[in-house]
């Protein structure tokens, strides 16, 4: 499961970035619902994606779709659509139902629909927002947990001052933020559940998971690429550059 957006490009590999602010204390007040069409007031919004990959000899390319401006991902419709209905409607030969998952950032900068591709995934309307070429037969971004995967976008993630933000921590101490939590592998998941994730996790050797009220806005700006983790409940994480 993933959570990556944005200008079609190859998957690469860069450099892990800490992400470098001050501790203290979080809350966990979700912010009241907006409109499908909002970018600027996203916390605990729903959404979902759908990420057909077509094999083309050596490379598979892997399209991702998303619900983010176009609806809230209607539970009914979603919980109808296969990957089955997927690849017979897309011509994919295999495809990942990423959701329902809830933001837990406050705005997206340059989050339009950059290419202005849509598809309906049985009665879905989503935008693309990536084109991920891997090698055939590689695991693709959100395939492995723990796992740092490189992904090309740019984007600007908004969390405000006074929020919490969630983090995960490597051996090497480099910090994760939480940009979506999942109700993939545990569909009871809440945000008030998130400062006490830790104890849910089966988080690895020399990894941590924490929460941090921000005193400022905090802005994480992939500049063109994002290194994005995700955990064993398929909750995504982004490094900051």
């Amino acid at each position: 499961m993933i959570f990556i957006r944005f200008l079609p490009r190859p998957v690469l590999v860069c450099a892990f970035v800490a992400l470098l602010i001050g501790p203290t204390a979080a809350s966990t007040s979700a912010a009241p619902p907006t409109s499908s069409t909002d970018t600027n007031k996203l916390r605990n919004v729903r959404y979902c994606e759908v990420i057909p990959s077509v094999v083309n000899g050596p490379t598979t390319t892997s399209y991702v779709y998303n619900t983010l401006t176009f609806n809230r991902c209607p539970a009914r419709q979603w919980s109808k659509l296969t990957e089955a209905e997927v690849n017979q409607e897309f011509g994919s030969q295999s495809a990942q139902l990423n959701g329902p998952r809830h933001w837990v950032l406050d705005e997206i900068q340059a989050s339009g629909n950059t290419t202005g591709e849509t598809f309906t995934f049985g009665t879905i309307e989503m935008g693309l927002r990536a084109t991920l070429v891997t090698p055939t037969g590689t695991p693709t971004v959100g395939n492995q947990f723990y796992v740092p995967n490189q992904v090309q976008r740019d984007t600007i993630f908004v969390y405000k001052a006074g929020k919490p933000i969630f983090i995960l921590t490597d051996p090497d101490g480099n910090e994760y933020v939480m940009q979506s939590y999942a109700q993939i592998v545990d569909t009871t998941l809440r945000y008030k559940d998130l400062p006490n994730l830790a104890s849910m996790l089966s988080l690895p050797s020399g990894w941590q998971y924490s929460t941090r009220r921000l005193t400022q806005d905090l802005q994480m700006n992939s500049n063109g690429l994002a290194i994005v983790v995700n955990d064993d409940l398929a909750n995504s994480y982004q490094l900051n550059p």
